[in-house]
């Protein structure tokens, strides 16, 4: 699991919302458009920039905010019984309105062997109903592009598509990038607004049975070189993070330009989250959940 970057964590601030709308995005993406007042106040900053995201449990009769006071709102949400503590996922701002207080929320709708929708945030996305109530905690970003970068190369699974948009979005004009994007299937692909330039490669996996991120590794592992004066930010599956980065190192890339989040880990967290679920501590960035 990767720490976080040298960037501080924002002031713990919970955000109240609501549900406005949830769509099948492409085959393997659900979009949920949250909105509320308080979200014109959301102090977004582009790039990877993300929250937690609290929902009502399947069990539960409706929606119980944690506490939030300080650094410590973790230990006052474990302690919550279980009737009433929500759901906890981490996610990537996809899309923001200030204007109108709406924010998009692209969540990997992961399926099982029978093709059933498989992990609690999936399954309450593609089934999110309008006015239904939740909670975002600001959790600020973990890109961190040093100001001498002579081009960035962003290497993710699914989970960390919403990053790898968010990022995309947020470039310098004539900055170059290179970007190993994995998704599930070709159908998964989609347009992104990047810098006039930037080298997209969509690696689809096709086989469902294949561990995501592994593909990604492989391109990345395959690239003729690398430029230690760039930048690269590696994130999803936490093989394809740790051993990116480890590649990176060995290739020239110093650590210090190198951004790497295990975002879940396979066999253990359910790849159906962008990023997976409550870590039993303080947060420290993507990696711990």
């Amino acid at each position: 699991m990767s720490p976080r970057t040298s960037a501080e964590a924002p002031a713990a601030r919970l955000f109240r919302a609501f549900v406005l709308s949830s769509a099948r995005l492409t085959p393997s993406m659900q979009r949920v458009t949250v909105g509320g007042p308080e979200l014109r106040d959301f102090p977004w900053l582009g790039h990877d920039h993300w929250f937690r995201l609290f929902f009502r449990c399947p069990h539960q009769d409706r929606f119980h905010a944690p506490e939030v006071a300080g650094d410590t709102w973790w230990k006052p949400y474990l302690a919550m019984p279980d009737a009433t503590r929500p759901y906890c996922a981490n996610y990537t701002v996809a899309g923001f309105r200030p204007e109108a207080g709406e924010l998009d929320i692209d969540v990997v709708v992961h399926r099982g062997p029978d093709g059933e929708i498989e992990g609690g945030a999936a399954v309450w996305a593609c089934a999110a109903e309008p006015g239904e109530e939740l909670a975002l905690l600001d959790q600020g970003v973990m890109y961190e592009a040093p100001d001498d970068a002579a081009g960035v190369l962003l290497v993710a699974d699914e989970s960390g598509l919403p990053a790898v948009a968010g990022i995309l979005r947020s470039l310098p004009p004539a900055m170059p990038v290179r970007v190993l994007q994995e998704v599930p299937t070709a159908a998964d692909r989609r347009d992104l607004d990047a810098p006039a330039g930037a080298r997209v490669d969509w690696i689809p996996r096709e086989d469902p049975r294949a561990v995501p991120g592994a593909a990604a590794l492989a391109a990345l592992r395959a690239l003729d070189a690398v430029d230690p004066a760039g930048y690269a930010f590696v994130v999803g599956e936490q093989t394809l993070a740790t051993e990116g980065r480890r590649h990176l190192v060995r290739a020239g890339l110093p650590k210090s330009r190198i951004t790497f989040s295990g975002f879940w880990k396979s066999g253990r967290h359910e790849p159906g989250q962008d990023q997976p679920g409550i870590a039993a501590g303080p947060p420290e960035g993507r990696g711990t959940h």
